[in-house]
């Protein structure tokens, strides 16, 4: 577990730390739909079964992750090519509605179907005029123009888009209604506005299946495979959006040394010990002991082996190098703590 340790230099008992909880920004939420409930689904383990199942800096780092998961959440959601992708969906769904009706004067279905589709291009529509308008703003937002009236068209948008969303669940139970009570006859009175209203009902429930799929997919991931989708992030984000790499390689590095029964009897140690960690290039060398729970990476909850390289961070808190490295590339900050290291080296610098 990465946590602050006992320094020494020839001898000393092992501490157990106490750790900070890290806190939790608001969330936001795209274009495409919310991958919501990632933090809630790191909260539930910690009620449920953390105590059991992952040990509370663990389950801190995960929270974290789920955290800056949601923050970048809203920024790809609004990317160039997310938008154009909606827009372009979108539109779509409206030619071919539009192409279908024009081509079905005479069809003559039991139910309003024309109606039911008319009202979905509307609401495609809407959904065009917000992401449009939200993706304006943040370019706007990005040139430093105008932020309180940034401020009041997000509030305008925002109710929009969620009236919107209301209005299509909505709408899809009438549609689904009006086509169930139909049955097979639409098929022949209206075969093409019955097929077409079948495929747009179609498409909702994949897309709201996917979303839920993929959110519970994240979920799991980043409660069993936090380093996989750290390499996602490492492999995917600008490289200017955590630590250079001059910040990380300023960063104290360590070897892991494991303890055995001898070490311990020289150096006059009766607790459990995990090991010690001794920094790289320092004359003396400095070493920490660390408690057998401490000698665990958080971020892979792997316990430290023999020859293992660590990374200390200025709150002293420590993790596998290959874990905490790419990890700052993404977010300068301290997955337990939220300590930025920038803002600590520009200090010191200063200083």
């Amino acid at each position: 577990m990465a946590s602050t340790s006992p320094r020494r230099s020839s001898g000393g008992d092992p501490s157990s730390p106490l750790l900070p909880s890290p806190a939790s920004p608001s969330s936001s939420g795209g274009p495409l739909g919310r991958l919501a409930g990632l933090r809630g689904a790191a909260r539930f383990i910690r009620r449920t079964g953390s105590r059991r199942l992952m040990r509370e800096p663990s389950v801190a780092v995960r929270e974290t992750a789920a955290e800056h998961l949601e923050e970048r959440q809203t920024d790809w959601a609004y990317s160039k090519p997310v938008v154009v992708l909606d827009v372009l969906w979108n539109l779509a769904f409206v030619a071919v509605a539009a192409a279908v009706l024009a081509a079905s004067p005479a069809e003559r279905p039991a139910v309003p179907l024309r109606v039911w589709l008319a009202g979905y291009v509307l609401q495609c529509l809407l959904h065009v005029l917000c992401v449009t308008v939200e993706y304006r703003r943040r370019c706007r937002e990005a040139g430093q123009d105008g932020a309180a009236d940034g401020d009041f068209k997000l509030s305008i948008v925002k109710h929009l888009e969620s009236a919107n969303t209301m209005f299509s669940f909505i709408w899809w139970i009438v549609g689904f209604y009006w086509v169930s009570a139909g049955g097979q006859a639409l098929s022949h009175d209206a075969p093409q506005l019955y097929w077409l209203s079948i495929v747009f009902l179609a498409f909702d429930v994949f897309f709201v299946v996917f979303c839920v799929a993929l959110a519970c997919v994240i979920g799991i991931a980043v409660c069993c495979c936090l380093p996989c989708i750290i390499a996602i992030l490492y492999a995917v984000t600008d490289q200017q959006e955590g630590a250079s790499e001059e910040d990380i390689n300023n960063l104290s590095k360590f070897k892991f040394r494991t303890m055995g029964d001898q070490d311990k009897l020289v150096a006059g140690i009766a607790a459990p010990v995990g090991g010690v960690m001794t920094e790289c290039g320092t004359n003396p060398p400095v070493e920490h002991i660390l408690s057998a729970e401490d000698a665990e990476c958080c971020i892979c909850l792997c316990p430290y082996e023999d020859g293992a390289e660590l990374r200390e961070l200025p709150c002293n808190h420590h993790f596998h190098c290959s874990c905490i490295d790419k990890w700052l590339h993404i977010n300068a900050t301290c997955p337990l703590c939220k300590f930025n290291i920038v803002k600590s080296n520009l200090d010191r610098e200063e200083v």
